[in-house]
């Protein structure tokens, strides 16, 4: 479960309703800062005016290749493109030491938009295939750090994908804390099965490999394996199949408890679930209570069944 301790995240500024846009508006989103700021300590950034542009300004876009485009003025024709690549890399080096555990951007912002954003070609005509400047060199220097912009964090699935990214790389942050070592990792990969399971088998099989190899490998190599491994199991989203076979797999530790009745009623919850016709969280509470219920100690350390606060309803949706 997420620790009361707020996680720290980084969020494009104008999201928390700070005039900072070109046209001295913002972009405020409630849900944003006043549920999810409940959970997270955010650390907001406007690349645009931190990099030294006046409120307002004239618009920025992205102009050439998609690829490799340039950040130049729409009225003016100013390139700023070296300058604020310039300015992201000491960003990034101040961020570095804040430690965050994932970030929010604007979506289409020619500085900070994570895809979709629209890149001009010389005749005029553009394409919705960019990526903001800034967004850029953060994914390219921060690769296991997850990341969304406020348009798909709306998206019931992906939201739920996201925070539970953030959740586990704040884990994985304080397993390094403590040492990342050998018997702390085994642990780590125990409390984490479920949830890993529920995203792709295959990525847990090959974590398990990495984890079974602790004893034989540098540290430093074992921890950077696992970490990509895990955060890259993480960007998959846990489908209703994948969820049934877990919450079956759950249950398997407790079966032989249940009375016929319970079993069956159990079983039914979990089809009604598979069928997209009851929400996760229905089946999760009845897996929980009988873990509860029995005392079994690895259903209960497992994060599958309580990784984020019950109040952000992540799996309420059907």
């Amino acid at each position: 479960m997420m620790s009361m301790e707020k996680i720290k995240i980084g969020i494009s500024a104008c999201l928390l309703g700070e005039k900072v846009r070109y046209d001295g508006g913002h972009k405020l989103d409630r849900y944003i800062k006043e549920t999810l700021g409940q959970y997270f300590d955010y650390v907001p950034v406007c690349p645009e005016v931190e990099y030294g542009l006046p409120v307002p300004r004239e618009p920025l876009r992205l102009e050439g290749d998609a690829s490799s485009p340039r950040l130049i003025g729409a009225r003016t024709g100013t390139d700023h493109t070296i300058g604020m690549e310039t300015w992201a890399r000491g960003k990034l080096d101040d961020l570095a030491r804040q430690g965050l555990c994932g970030f929010i951007f604007k979506s289409r912002s020619p500085s900070s938009g994570l895809k979709g954003v629209r890149v001009y070609t010389p005749s005029g005509a553009g394409s919705r295939s960019g990526r903001g400047i800034f967004a850029a060199a953060f994914t390219r220097r921060n690769r296991l750090i997850p990341v969304i912009d406020e348009g798909r964090l709306h998206d019931p699935g992906l939201r739920e994908t996201f925070i539970d990214a953030v959740s586990v790389y704040k884990r994985w942050q304080d397993f390094l804390k403590i040492g990342g070592g050998a018997k702390d990792l085994v642990a780590l990969h125990t409390d984490l099965k479920f949830f890993i399971l529920a995203r792709s088998p295959g990525h847990y099989r090959a974590l398990g490999q990495i984890v079974a190899e602790a004893g034989s490998c540098e540290p430093g190599e074992l921890q950077a394996r696992y970490a990509g491994l895990l955060m890259e199991s993480l960007t998959l989203r846990a489908t209703t199949s994948k969820n049934s076979n877990v919450l079956l797999h759950g249950m398997g530790y407790f079966k032989k408890l249940l009375t016929g009745d319970e079993k069956a009623e159990l079983l039914e919850i979990i089809g009604t679930y598979r069928k997209g016709c009851l929400p996760l969280i229905v089946p999760i509470t009845l897996i929980s209570h009988y873990a509860r219920k029995y005392r079994d100690p690895y259903l209960l350390r497992q994060v599958y069944l309580n990784p984020h606060p019950i109040e952000l309803m992540l799996r309420n949706h059907v």
